[in-house]
């Protein structure tokens, strides 16, 4: 974990330059180990494959230079495509009105997982509607959250596409 978080401090400045960013860091796999980086446009329009591998060679020479990891490993850069992980409490915002999953670390209240519509953020916490009734869940006890794949998020995405 420690080693996703110097990799992203390290390439973040980079990435807002180039207008990118991180939307997520995962580093592991068996054998030769892969080091993704999922990245976003700053203005939200969709990313190309030129622009990902763009971004590929501007790290690459970085990570090089730093070796934050070190050892061998395989580098991807990746879109976060439309059933995205929500990462960030902006993004439990900005997503509000669309179904997720979300994964506790520990149960709350006898429960660990949630899917159903996001209702946005208040206080810190994620309001998300499942199974017919408002749930609240603080950010900090996410452990993994994505979008659903569905009807309404695959038209919201070709309207976006037309502007």
């Amino acid at each position: 974990m420690e080693q996703t978080h110097r990799v992203e401090k390290l390439i973040a400045p980079s990435l807002e330059a180039l207008g990118f960013e991180i939307i997520r860091v995962r580093y592991g796999g068996t054998g030769r180990p892969t080091l993704q980086i999922m990245i976003e446009r700053c203005d939200r329009a969709p990313l190309t494959v030129d622009e990902c591998a763009t971004v590929s060679k501007s790290i690459s020479a970085q990570l090089d230079v730093e070796d934050p990891i070190g050892g061998a490993y395989n580098l991807e850069v990746s879109s976060p495509g439309l059933d995205r992980p929500l990462t960030r409490i902006g993004d439990f915002e900005r997503f509000a009105g669309f179904d997720a999953k979300i994964e506790l670390a520990e149960p709350m209240n006898g429960r660990k997982r949630y899917r159903g519509q996001l209702l946005g953020v208040q206080d810190g916490n994620v309001r998300i509607s499942a199974d017919g009734y408002a749930a609240i869940v603080p950010f900090a006890a996410i452990k993994n959250a994505k979008l659903i794949l569905t009807d309404e998020l695959i038209s919201a995405a070709e309207s976006q596409k037309r502007m």
